[in-house]
């Protein structure tokens, strides 16, 4: 019989079958021990029971399962969240209910004639009786040049010195507004909260201190005045101030002379000198500013000579003079008990010629 310490096959050629050629290769009893690997039974790996491979959830119970990469992502996201809330909340240029409905205040004021009214005495040049101070149309208005303010920076401030001098000379220079019935470049000057407002104006002008046409725009009936000349002389200024951090408010005071004529008068007609007083108090915000559009909140308008008692709203009402002089009744006495006339309305005496 073979020796029992040889392998079953034989000895592997070239070796000598000796146990000492494998001693350096047998693991100690201690080694195979620590290596043991055990094999769990089917009801063993249907339980569970074998290790688990994730970290325990520890403290954080199931937050404990939600690698720390995603955890931390969620966190920034409910931050940034919360910020935003927190900022549109509070912020005044965020979030911020735009105006709606009758925004506008109109006070329209006739200066009644203390005399006859005479026609200026050169119809070629109506304009020359008046004092020094008053330009040509644009010129007159001394438009300023924009400064920064607390809160809008040049740039605005003098993006809404221009939407208000373009304003004004739509509504208180053009010949279609003033003569002509036209509203609509006036019209594309307000801001979507007003055009309401606007457009009741126009179509039922009513004097209530809101629906008044006058209060927008410079007009006259067509049907009983004609312009003696393009050319409106203009005298006032501007004022820059903020409302509040968010709305830019311009106010305006000018006076304005229009020379009117009967309508369909010839040429050398008599002409009379209509003088008008606008102060007006506009706001933008940034989206105002944004669109080039403005917001009418307050008008008060002077004119004469227009006769007392007569309503405004919807044209002024100008004495004009003939080659004798129109006479126009003083103001007649206020009932208080008169219901039927507006409590607000004020009638005033024309200075001057």
């Amino acid at each position: 019989m073979g020796d029992p310490r040889e392998p079953p096959e034989g000895t592997p050629e070239g070796g000598s079958g000796n146990e000492d050629e494998f001693r350096s290769v047998v693991f100690d009893e201690s080694f195979v021990r620590a290596a043991r690997i055990q094999e769990l039974s089917a009801r063993e790996r249907l339980a569970g029971s074998f290790g688990k491979a994730t970290r325990p959830r520890g403290r954080f119970g199931l937050l404990g399962t939600v690698p720390r990469q995603a955890f931390a992502l969620l966190l920034l996201i409910l931050l940034a969240f919360g910020a935003a809330v927190y900022f549109g909340v509070s912020s005044p240029k965020g979030g911020a209910v735009r105006p709606e409905g009758s925004q506008l205040t109109v006070s329209l004021v006739a200066l009644s004639p203390a005399s006859a009214v005479h026609p200026v005495a050169d119809p070629a040049n109506p304009f020359a009786v008046l004092p020094p101070g008053y330009g040509d149309g644009t010129i007159g208005l001394n438009t300023p040049t924009g400064a920064a303010t607390g809160h809008f920076s040049r740039v605005e401030v003098a993006k809404a010195l221009d939407t208000v001098q373009r304003y004004l000379v739509a509504s208180s220079l053009s010949p279609a507004t003033l003569v002509q019935g036209a509203t609509a470049d006036v019209r594309a000057f307000v801001t979507p909260g007003e055009q309401a407002e606007f457009d009741a104006s126009v179509a039922q002008p009513v004097d209530d201190r809101h629906h008044a046409v006058t209060g927008w725009m410079v007009r006259f009936d067509p049907a009983q005045v004609a312009l003696a000349s393009n050319t409106v002389k203009v005298a006032g200024a501007m004022r820059i101030d903020e409302a509040d951090s968010g709305t830019l408010q311009i106010t305006t005071d000018h006076t304005f002379v229009y020379a009117l004529k009967p309508a369909g008068a010839p040429a050398g007609a008599p002409v009379t000198l209509e003088t008008v007083r606008r102060q007006l108090t506009f706001e933008f915000d940034r989206v105002d500013l944004a669109s080039a559009q403005l917001r009418l909140v307050d008008s008060v308008v002077q004119a004469g000579p227009e006769p007392c008692g007569t309503s405004t709203a919807g044209f002024l009402q100008p004495v004009l003079a003939t080659a004798q002089g129109a006479v126009v009744a003083p103001p007649t006495p206020v009932d208080p008990g008169n219901h039927a006339r507006p409590g607000w309305q004020v009638c005033g005496v024309l200075a001057g010629s």
